[in-house]
């Protein structure tokens, strides 16, 4: 079995006995952390894992951070401002990433994960498996939004992050990124 399985099998494991846990402040946020070179590993498993906990009885839930990234991006006003500008100066990245960033930065991307969560909220054996968390490079990194929304997650909620682990609460997102602990979760892998 790969060390990606068997990570997986650990996380549902502790999914399992954080459902079980009664502590009032407990949210149930989980982080699958696998090395940024496991992306496309990770990818390919996302159906073989969601089969596996419907098998288990569990209610699968989907949220990708590339698909609502790509989404706020295509629906922004300010996308006609940024076609021309980026057709005036195609070689300006670091304009072009602020100017993304500020779209995705500025709430949208929180809004839209919160509201999934209110959708769960009530739904006995619900899990959200958070996919594609290398979309928010070079935009923001997930911790900020998991910070803002303390208090709304009520289903067990899974984040598959591509990063390093430095310790037992301490991630680096995309393995570069300054290693960041303020995260409030249980961490398997990395």
């Amino acid at each position: 079995m790969s060390s990606l399985d068997h990570d997986f099998n650990e996380l549902i494991e502790r999914v399992k006995h954080g459902r079980e846990f009664g502590h009032a402040s407990f949210e149930p946020i989980f982080y699958l952390v696998f090395h940024p070179e496991q992306i496309l590993d990770v990818k390919r498993r996302h159906a073989a894992w969601g089969s596996r906990l419907t098998n288990e009885g569990w209610d699968v839930h989907q949220f990708s951070i590339a698909k609502e990234v790509g989404d706020i991006l295509a629906q922004a006003p300010m996308r006609k401002v940024w076609v021309v500008a980026d057709q005036k100066a195609p070689q300006a990245w670091d304009k072009t990433n602020k100017s993304l960033a500020n779209a995705v930065a500025t709430g949208a991307l929180q809004k839209r994960l919160e509201a999934k969560l209110e959708g769960l909220e009530g739904k006995p054996r619900s899990i959200l498996l958070v996919t594609d968390l290398e979309a928010l490079h070079p935009y923001m990194r997930i911790g900020v939004i998991e910070g803002q929304l303390q208090g709304k997650f009520h289903v067990p909620t899974v984040f598959l992050y591509p990063g390093v682990r430095t310790g037992k609460t301490r991630l680096k997102f995309l393995g570069f990124y300054p290693e960041d602990g303020n995260y409030r979760s249980v961490h398997v892998g990395g």
